[in-house]
């Protein structure tokens, strides 16, 4: 974005450059769950077995300020680490301090800022011991991941420099016969303090208010793997799918065989992909690699005919193929391999506006994503990660971006399985851009520098090129790089056989090779009106926009109340010019001045803090779905069409009160549902700029039969305006068709007015509703006055009428079942029971336990509904029933004209 940035250093060791990123073992919440606690170091039994990779379970961790031990010592087996706080596989300093119970709850209030910053401005030890029993077979230390570096030893003998283990993305492979030991076996690392200014490593920009410990520790597996003489590295498979007809693909396997050996060997690798089978003796030197080949010509079996295509979700079905490699001497098993791959095509061309348009297999698709942030700690919680890529799904999105934090193999390995692309890339505003920043943060690059980001590039290349939803590498972010940067990471993805698109940049930028970025970072990152995502300029709706929002997203009251104290509540809805702690550490976002200045004038000054979160929840939910239906309603124009979105963000790593469609805890408010309604698989929508009632179709399938109704209301509930359409089809894959317009001028109409908007098929079923609130006054916005984050809003548009709404009776019953897997689902019946003209506007069901707490994570079928007096609908929630904690479900509703009730869910 515009202030993220990411350290490095130098690499020099005898390494293989890979890469793997993971966060901690260490829970993060899962949900409404609260961390794991502090896990115990405990020694590793190491399997015997040629092409075994175990991690090490855990760490003792230590301050070397409180170390006075030499280095030799305290990697030694036998050490006493008395005193030393217990951190799992993946962990940050801080993370581990944190699961020890050292801090009070950091996402709570302003404890953070209590912890002090001097304890991570020295070197940190790692000691953990690993048992063998069998020294016959080869040993090495595997390892990626370190933040910022680290020296490296194994029973009392350094083996690496922490100049040569640099950077938080390289990856290094040691080998350690030598040293190993029957019994047990040390590692340890004195790991350096983290400066994102000047390593290549992971910062944090204005995400939130960066950890003291920036990060500070071991954040992917350290693994011990084994083998013979033989080891096989690098394995990978390369496809060629014949588009569009998809009839035939073409597979080409490739790996390295290396001999660890003082003598010549003839190793024999043969493999397996399903049926398919093949080998070949390779005869290596000794300390020689070679790397190995099986391509359709001399393996048939290779061309592929009716391949099993792996799609996006939505799109089609997500198949994988599996790869199995074995490298024997002898007729002895010396080393494996193993990977997952799909069978895909993915271009990403320049359209005629100079915007990327991407395509899977044939079939253009509009990126609509969102900047993934992971945890602040970066503890990595599979189910935790596994809940919010379901969210995405939920919310209609394809896509997710990581700018740096590029998460471990399991996220990726997840992506591919639910069919949500992704495109990971280097962060901004630090050490990865120091060269060609501008005025923003990060040194200026040096020589060393130079191998630690090829080496970075080659891992995360390696390590992500076989799955298909990684669909391109932003090489860049707010900048492109510079000829010499630009080069050493393209020298890297060919040499490592990347066949997905490369983007310079994620803002309007070209480098010397790439070219042309094909993407725009013109904002917003605060708040605007609807009606701004409408216009095809700055940040609206056309080309490939990398990162976008109207800012500030509110969480819920439940989740307010757990992560700030009465004080600050007291200040968040009485006070626009405070400084919020839970925004951003930038000038720039510390406050919401804009935002609450817009909500003031648009819907009324809050009376309380209940009344600024209920107009929050609605805002929020216009402006989303406005973002999204625009891009979406534009994506097939003719001329400039959208042909990407992300969302900025998609989730925060802390609790916050910007850039999130989901708060921390999971919970879902406004942003959640406007994006969830503006991405429905058929959907009908509305039109700020040009008041057209627009279907826009987003499965593969083409509809027919449908018809389009929209009825405006004036806040009294009384109707003046209504007209349909039928007969309407409307193409696949995005294909729109505009139903009517509203004429600009409808008599009686009051300053502020609802339009209701249903879609129903050619059986008469709704298929599509959606409400809107509008004003015959209009937001205006002062173009000429742009800024690089928002554009000023001259006039707002008069939403206060909503507060005059009558009080609508909605009558609500909840039934439950518990499922299959340890799920249930809860089917919820709302009723507008009025009888009266008045609609229950924008209606909430939130399912709670026995005490209030909200139950997360959920998957409702639809929320937030509207209903006039006499319509009903039903709702489903589906959960994990654990998470009830033996509590009864209860539903709780409310609404924006609606009292508030709590009903049992049994």
């Amino acid at each position: 974005m515009f202030h993220r940035p990411v350290p490095l250093r130098r690499l020099a060791m005898t390494a293989v450059v890979l890469g793997l990123l993971g966060p901690l073992t260490t829970s993060a919440w899962a949900g409404a769950r609260d961390p794991d606690p502090a896990p115990r170091a405990r020694e590793t039994p190491v399997s015997s077995a040629a092409g075994s990779s175990t991690p090490l379970s855990g760490f003792a961790i230590q301050s070397s300020a409180k170390v006075g031990d030499p280095a030799a010592k305290v990697s030694s087996p036998g050490y006493r680490a008395s005193g030393w706080y217990p951190a799992g596989s993946r962990s940050t300093v801080l993370a581990a301090l944190l699961a020890n119970g050292k801090y009070a709850d950091p996402f709570y209030s302003t404890n953070q800022k209590k912890i002090p910053k001097a304890d991570f401005q020295v070197p940190w030890w790692y000691r953990s011991d690993f048992t063998v029993a069998d020294t016959s077979a080869r040993t090495y230390l595997d390892f990626s991941g370190v933040i910022s570096a680290a020296d490296v030893y194994v029973n009392g003998k350094r083996i690496a420099k922490a100049a040569d283990t640099a950077g938080a993305y390289t990856r290094h492979e040691l080998d350690v016969t030598s040293l190993v030991r029957s019994g047990t076996n040390t590692v340890a690392f004195r790991i350096q303090p983290n400066d994102p200014n000047k390593n290549l490593t992971m910062g944090w920009i204005d995400w939130l208010q960066p950890p003291p410990d920036e990060n500070m520790g071991i954040v992917r597996d350290v693994l011990v793997r084994r083998g013979g003489p033989v080891a096989l590295r690098d394995a990978h498979v390369m496809t060629r799918l014949d588009v569009p007809s998809l009839d035939t693909a073409d597979l080409t396997v490739k790996a390295r065989a290396r001999n660890d050996s003082d003598a010549t060997v003839t190793t024999t690798v043969s493999g397996r992909i399903g049926e398919i089978s093949f080998s070949k003796p390779v005869t290596l030197a000794a300390h020689q690699t070679k790397t190995v080949t099986f391509a359709p010509a001399d393996v048939p079996g290779l061309h592929l005919t009716s391949p099993r295509v792996w799609w996006p979700a939505g799109m089609g079905t997500q198949s994988l193929y599996s790869l199995d490699l074995a490298a024997s001497v002898s007729g002895t098993t010396s080393d494996t391999a193993h990977e997952n791959f799909g069978v895909r095509d993915v271009k990403a061309p320049l359209n005629s506006d100079g915007a990327r348009q991407y395509s899977v297999n044939g079939r253009k698709l509009l990126i609509k994503g969102g900047g993934w942030s992971p945890d602040e700690f970066l503890r990595w919680d599979r189910t935790y990660v596994e809940d919010r890529l379901k969210y995405a799904l939920d919310l209609g999105l394809n896509t997710i971006r990581l700018e740096g934090h590029i998460e471990p193999d399991e996220f990726f390995d997840l992506a591919d399985r639910y069919g949500i692309l992704t495109l990971p890339g280097w962060e901004c505003c630090d050490k990865w851009e120091g060269d060609n920043n501008g005025e923003e943060r990060g040194d200026k690059w040096t020589a060393a520098d130079y191998p630690v980001a090829k080496a970075s590039m080659a891992a995360e290349a390696a390590r992500l090129r076989n799955h298909p939803s990684v669909i391109s590498f932003l090489i860049g972010s707010d900048f492109a790089p510079e000829a010499r940067i630009e080069k050493t990471y393209l020298d890297a993805l060919k040499a490592a056989d990347w066949q997905t698109p490369v983007v310079a940049a994620a803002s309007d930028k070209s480098s010397p090779i790439s070219g042309s970025s094909g993407m725009k970072m013109t904002g917003p990152y605060d708040w605007i009106p609807p009606n701004y995502w409408y216009a095809k300029r700055e940040g609206g709706a056309t080309g490939f926009n990398s990162e976008t929002s109207a800012g500030p997203d509110i969480p819920t009251l439940d989740t307010l109340r757990r992560m700030m104290s009465p004080a600050e509540l007291a200040t968040l809805w009485k006070d626009p010019d405070a400084k919020q702690y839970h925004r951003a550490p930038s000038p720039t976002f510390g406050d919401l001045k804009l935002y609450d200045n817009a909500l003031a004038g648009r819907y009324g000054a809050p009376t309380s803090l209940k009344d600024y979160v209920r107009k929050a929840q609605l805002a929020q939910y216009e402006n989303v779905r406005a973002q999204y239906e625009a891009y979406g309603r534009n994506a097939t124009d003719s001329s400039k069409p959208a042909t990407g979105v992300i969302y900025w963000m998609f989730n925060s790593g802390w609790t916050s009160l910007h850039w999130q469609l989901m708060d921390r805890y999971l919970d879902q408010g406004g942003a959640y549902f406007g994006a969830k309604k503006a991405n429905e698989p058929l959907h009908i929508q509305y039109s700020y700029d040009n008041r057209s009632v627009v279907v826009v179709n987003n499965r593969h399938a083409s509809a027919s039969g449908l018809k389009a109704r929209v009825t405006l209301f004036n806040t009294d509930g009384t109707q003046k305006y209504d007209k349909a359409a039928t007969g309407l089809r409307v193409g696949g894959d995005g294909a729109k068709s505009t139903a009517l317009t509203v004429p600009s001028t409808v008599n009686g109409l009051s300053k502020t007015y609802l339009a209701r908007l249903i879609l129903t098929d050619s059986a008469g079923k709704e298929v599509s509703r959606n409400v809107y609130w509008l004003s015959t006054k209009p937001d205006t916005l002062d173009w000429a006055h742009t800024d690089w984050y928002y554009t000023p809003t001259t006039s707002f548009a008069d939403l206060k009428g909503l507060n005059s709404l009558a009080k609508a009776p909605v009558s609500a019953t909840a039934k439950s079942k518990t499922t299959a897997g340890g799920t249930s689902t809860t089917t919820v019946t709302l009723r507008n029971t009025g009888t009266g003209k008045t609609p229950s506007l924008l209606t909430d069901a939130h399912l709670v336990d026995a005490k209030g707490r909200p139950v997360l994570p959920v998957e409702w079928s639809d929320n937030q509904v509207s209903l006039w007096p006499g319509e009903s609908t039903t709702l489903t929630v589906t959960y994990r029933t654990a998470d009830l904690h033996g509590s009864a479900p209860r539903v709780r509703i409310s609404g924006w004209n609606t009292s508030e009730q709590t009903i049992p869910g049994a």
